[in-house]
């Protein structure tokens, strides 16, 4: 700890403000740039499925069907998934409310797009491809995130994202939506 004071590093980890990197406008184009991205590796929206992993990846999930069915002129089908009870980690995360998933039709055979705020470690996406085997056997499933912020423990990557941020692993990024948090910002805590 004496080396991280004299390196000016634990007065900066102790008392930093949390900083905006997306605005609510930012954030807004980087959904509508990862609404195209998931048209464009999908060539369409035939035998495609969004879902949402809660928390925040919901309305994302949600939020991004509607800039598609804008660009496409048909829905999207959204689902949501809760992973609680598939996580390998919750002695760390500690007690969370388990909601109840809703896929909206058969999987099997579709392309599921996972939607989630935060890539971090790997182990949130490892519980949804395992709670998703629950639901059927999807042809493929693609990740796209909001927020890559590095540090994997798993070899899970998204094959879209809104924006790669390298963060130090004692920094936190907070997604905030105006359905869950009544306004739209992304935080590096």
């Amino acid at each position: 700890m004496v080396y991280a004071i004299l390196q000016g590093n634990y007065h900066s980890k102790m008392s930093r403000e949390p900083i905006e990197i997306l605005s609510p406008v930012e954030l807004r184009r980087t959904l509508q740039r990862l609404a195209t991205q998931i048209l464009e590796s999908n060539r369409g929206i035939e035998r495609l499925v969004l879902m949402g992993i809660y928390t925040r990846g919901v309305p994302l999930a949600r939020r991004l069907a509607r800039l598609i069915e804008e660009l496409e002129g048909r829905p999207v089908p959204v689902g949501t998934l809760d992973i609680t009870l598939y996580r390998d980690d919750l002695r760390d995360i500690g007690v969370r409310p388990v909601n109840r998933s809703d896929i909206p039709l058969d999987i099997t055979d579709r392309t599921v797009f996972l939607i989630d705020d935060v890539i971090y470690k790997g182990r949130t996406i490892r519980a949804a491809l395992d709670a998703l085997n629950d639901f059927g056997r999807p042809a493929a499933i693609r990740l796209a995130v909001l927020i890559d912020r590095g540090h994997r423990d798993l070899p899970i990557h998204p094959d879209l994202t809104g924006r790669q941020i390298p963060t130090a692993r004692h920094e936190q990024i907070k997604v905030l939506l105006k359905e869950t948090d009544d306004r739209d910002s992304v935080m590096l805590l």
